[in-house]
């Protein structure tokens, strides 16, 4: 197996919304998108499979060599493999990857956020980063569009913490801000515990509606010029919107089930924002 194919396997696998996303772009640009989402879902898995913590830092502190590795010229993981030549083309810093590991590493010394200022640094770092690399894969010519790539990470991943709350709480993580369950009266021991109350439903409505204006943000940041080179993440956006709605149509039944769009219903979406975009 090609690092290449390592990666697409990996990408495939996982099952992400982010996949579907890949699959108008040009090869060149969709092997590195694809390296790119490899290599984040490696160093998260790196840190959320283990349930050892010191097992967990001892391999994330082996991708941080790897990474080093990488732009010394001699990456070993088929993964680093596959970004090494798009590092130079795609301008992905060891700077921005050494960013996104910070994130990660957050996990295993945080579980909980005192409010949102916060929790946005843990999202710029996983998720809005991620954004500003992935739209210089995509190309853009208008410096504004990084506002736009910056601000799109924050909306997914505050829809990845809406749709996980329930999942992250059995890992004794909690992203909803603290002074915000106090907020709506909801405590950390409901989210722990499951219970699903109208409290709860009220502080999931405030947290949809944070993630809706997040997206409607970014979208007014994207440059017209750059819009059709940016139509992946325009497909992501329409597709986690839906998510959004269908969680919000649920009833924000996110404490013990996680909602999901069929891959089916997600490969309609992509081909229709695609071409309208």
């Amino acid at each position: 197996m090609t690092p290449d194919e390592y990666c697409q396997q990996k990408s495939a696998q996982s099952g992400s919304s982010f996949y579907y996303s890949f699959l108008f772009l040009p090869p060149e640009r969709r092997r590195a998108i694809t390296a790119l989402y490899a290599f984040c879902r490696e160093v998260d898995d790196a840190v959320d499979e283990p349930t050892d913590p010191a097992v967990a830092a001892s391999k994330l502190a082996w991708w941080r060599a790897e990474v080093a590795q990488l732009y010394a010229g001699n990456p070993q993981h088929p993964v680093t493999r596959a970004l090494a030549p798009t590092i130079t083309p795609f301008n992905i810093t060891h700077e921005r990857l050494s960013e996104i590991m910070d994130g990660m590493e957050m996990d295993l010394n945080q579980s909980r956020y005192l409010d949102y200022a916060n929790l946005r640094l843990y999202c710029h770092r996983v998720a809005g980063v991620v954004g500003l690399l992935a739209a210089g894969i995509f190309g853009y010519r208008n410096p504004q569009t990084l506002d736009y790539a910056a601000k799109l990470g924050l909306a997914f991943q505050l829809t990845n913490i809406i749709r996980d709350v329930g999942e992250d709480a059995r890992k004794n993580r909690i992203y909803i801000p603290m002074d915000e369950l106090k907020q709506f009266n909801v405590t950390a021991a409901d989210l722990l515990n499951a219970r699903h109350t109208e409290a709860f439903s009220r502080l999931m409505a405030f947290q949809t509606d944070r993630a809706k204006q997040c997206y409607a943000d970014a979208m007014a940041s994207l440059p017209a010029e750059d819009r059709r080179a940016q139509r992946p993440g325009l497909v992501m956006a329409a597709i986690y919107r839906t998510l959004l709605e269908e969680i919000a149509d649920d009833g924000y039944r996110v404490l013990n089930q996680r909602t999901a769009l069929t891959p089916l219903r997600k490969l309609w979406i992509a081909w229709r924002t695609w071409i309208s975009a």
